[in-house]
This record gives structure tokens, C-alpha cells and sequence, in this order.
């Protein structure tokens, strides 16, 4: 069975991001239709989704890395921040957006707070890889699907070598 470690996550988030789109625990605030997504962006996102977007890929974050906080996040979430002639510094991304995320999702009862260890953060929720796997399950797109190319025989090496010439072997 697949699962959330073999799936491509750009189309498990935008999968995800649809599902979520029509869940009632996960709105866009008003704020964020204004607001950049860290001190390293310059400008807001472009794209009308992006907060549902974000939500997935939280989700899916905590999923793989759980148990895990704000800060942990932020750091994910953040990116070099372009200084102008000086040398570029990395910057984390906004705690807001990622902690209003976290409070939708335990609303949601994706996540919840819990402590393994001496580590203490989000997880997901039995309800939350449910909701991940039946994604997966329904949409089922998998990484690395490409065609390999044949294996070349002993008889066929001088085909796979550029620049080689095929004319028959002298003994």
C-alpha cells in the first residue's frame, strides 16, 4: 500500500489542498490574503490557494516529523533573505501563519500537542493519516514512475557507448 513517505508531494499537497479547501475547520483568514509568508519573501504569494497549500504541507510536515513545534517550522519554511549588495542571510519563516495553521488542524482533529520522549510538538492524529491515506488511496500518484532504460548486454556495449562503431567484433 502506498503511504505518505513513497507519494510525490507536490501532488499529494495539491491533492490535499482541494480536500481541505472544502473542510470548515480550515479557512484563509482575511489577513492572509496580504500578508508574506516570511521576512525573507518581498512579496505576498501569488496564488488565490496558497494558505491551503501551506496547511497540507504542514500536515504532511508533522506526519513525517512528528513530534514537532513552531520553531522547527519556521526554520522549514524560511529562506535566504536577498540583502542587496550584501551577503544573503537566512531569515525563518512567519510563526504566525504556521501557528493559526496548527490551531486549524487541532479544530480539525488532524493534530494534537503531545510529548515523546524529550521531545514535545504536534502529531498526527489516528483522523489526520486517514485523512493523508485516503488521499493517497484515491488519487494514487507515485514517485519515480519514470521508464528505466534496458540494460545493454555484453553482445550490445558498443550501442550504449556515444561515438562508438557498430561493425561486428574481429576475433
Amino acid at each position: 500500500m502506498a503511504s505518505v513517505y513513497d507519494n510525490d508531494p507536490t501532488e499529494l499537497l495539491q491533492k490535499a489542498a482541494q480536500e481541505l479547501k472544502k473542510n470548515k475547520g480550515t479557512q484563509i483568514p482575511n489577513w492572509a490574503k496580504v500578508v508574506k509568508t516570511g521576512v525573507g519573501q518581498e512579496r505576498p504569494p501569488e496564488n488565490p490557494d496558497w494558505w491551503y497549500i501551506r496547511v497540507a504541507s504542514v500536515l504532511r510536515k508533522i506526519y513525517l516529523r512528528g513530534p514537532i513545534g513552531v520553531s522547527k517550522l519556521r526554520t522549514f519554511y524560511g529562506r535566504k533573505k536577498n540583502r542587496g549588495v550584501r551577503p544573503e542571510e537566512f531569515r525563518k519563516g512567519s510563526g504566525k501563519i504556521i501557528r493559526v495553521i496548527l490551531q486549524q488542524l487541532e479544530t480539525a482533529g488532524l493534530v494534537k500537542q503531545a510529548q515523546k520522549g524529550a521531545h514535545k510538538g504536534r502529531v498526527v492524529t489516528p483522523k489526520g493519516q486517514s485523512f493523508l491515506d485516503t488521499i493517497i488511496r484515491r488519487h494514487g500518484s507515485r514517485r519515480n514512475q519514470k521508464t528505466e532504460a534496458p540494460v545493454a548486454s555484453a553482445g550490445n556495449a558498443a550501442a550504449t557507448i556515444p561515438g562508438a562503431a557498430s561493425a561486428p567484433a574481429a576475433d
